[in-house]
């Protein structure tokens, strides 16, 4: 399967490997955020341990949906393995941001990178002017007041 049609070339001619880099980044990048919210959602929806106090005064039946055990393992063991997934992809982006990239960061950059890739044309040297020269004042004389 080729993901080339959903890639956008950019205006400053970036080579096609930067470009496919830049989405790997992307997808990653939504995959690290889905699996925050994921692990958000199943911490608040597992139980204290303080809830089970709670059953010997009539709400012991909430948690006979998941069986007697309750959704403590099943929960325990998702946030687990997506807390696992949430470091893998941590270190992945921490990777990939650490890397150089190839184009130029800045305007000043592609200012230099520009003027080394085209060659101007040797510039004819100005006829030289002469430095106005100035006569020193006479010594020995007063101005004039």
């Amino acid at each position: 399967m080729s993901f080339s049609r959903f890639v956008r070339l950019q205006p400053y001619g970036t080579p096609f490997a930067i470009e496919r880099f830049l989405m790997l980044r992307g997808i990653i990048l939504g995959v690290h955020v889905l699996l925050a919210l994921l692990i958000i959602g199943l911490v608040l929806l597992q139980r204290g341990k303080g809830a089970e106090a709670g059953a010997g005064f009539g709400s012991g039946a909430s948690g006979t949906v998941f069986g007697a055990r309750g959704t403590s393992t099943l929960f325990s063991k998702l946030t687990a393995v997506f807390a696992a997934m949430f470091f893998a992809t941590s270190l992945t982006l921490a990777y990939l941001g650490a890397r150089p990239s190839a184009e130029p960061a800045s305007v000043l950059e592609r200012a230099a990178q520009a003027a080394t890739a085209t060659p101007q044309a040797p510039a004819t040297p100005a006829p030289a002017t002469p430095a106005p020269t100035t006569t020193p004042a006479p010594t020995g004389t007063t101005p004039p007041k």
